[in-house]
C-alpha cells in the first residue's frame, strides 16, 4: 500500500501543489507517492526528489479532448520524457555518502592548492608568511606545508607565482 498526496484540481495551480504535505503522510509509516494533476512534468520529478516512491500521472492522446483530465495529462513524448527525467534524478540522488566521486580523481591534481611565492623572493631570504601563498599550480608542496616553510631560508630565488619546491 502506498499513500498518494493529491490536489484534486485539473490542472492544479502551482501554489496549491504543496509537496511538503508528503512529509506529513510519511507519519503513517507507509510509502508515499504523488498523484499529479499539474501541467507538465516538473512536479512529478520534484515529488520523486522529495521521496515519492510512486507517481500517478494522467495520459491522453489529445489535450483538446473533452473532459477535465486532458489539459493536465501528458502525451506520449512527454510521458517518455518524464520517466527519463525521473530515472536520471534517481541516479543523481546517490547514496548520501559524502566522498570523492570516481570522476573527480582525474581533476584532483589540477584542483589541489600548492605553496607558491606570493611575491619575488631573493635566494637566502628568510621566508615569512607574507612571502607565501597557495594556488592551483598542478604540483609542488601541498598547501598544508605552508606554515612549515615560515622561518626557513629560501634555497633559491623565486618570482611571484613560482611553485615553492624546497
Amino acid at each position: 500500500m502506498t499513500l498518494l498526496h493529491c490536489t484534486s484540481q485539473y490542472p492544479t495551480p502551482m501554489q496549491e501543489v504543496n509537496l511538503l504535505a508528503m512529509d506529513t503522510l510519511k507519519a503513517f509509516g507507509l510509502p508515499v507517492g504523488y498523484s499529479d494533476h499539474t501541467e507538465g512534468i516538473l512536479i512529478p520529478v520534484a515529488a520523486v526528489a522529495r521521496g515519492a516512491t510512486f507517481i500517478e500521472k494522467h495520459f491522453t492522446l489529445d489535450r483538446a479532448m473533452p473532459g477535465p483530465d486532458h489539459k493536465a495529462s501528458l502525451q506520449q513524448a512527454e510521458l517518455t520524457q518524464m520517466v527519463q527525467q525521473i530515472r536520471a534524478l534517481q541516479l543523481a540522488m546517490g547514496d548520501g555518502a559524502k566522498c570523492p566521486q570516481a570522476s573527480e580523481w582525474n581533476t584532483r591534481k589540477a584542483a589541489r592548492q600548492h605553496v607558491v611565492a606570493a611575491r619575488d623572493i631573493a635566494a637566502g631570504t628568510p621566508l615569512g608568511r607574507d612571502d607565501l601563498g597557495t594556488a592551483r599550480s598542478g604540483g609542488g608542496l601541498p598547501a598544508t606545508a605552508l606554515w612549515g616553510l615560515v622561518g626557513q631560508t629560501a634555497a633559491r630565488a623565486y618570482a611571484a607565482g613560482d611553485v615553492i619546491l624546497q
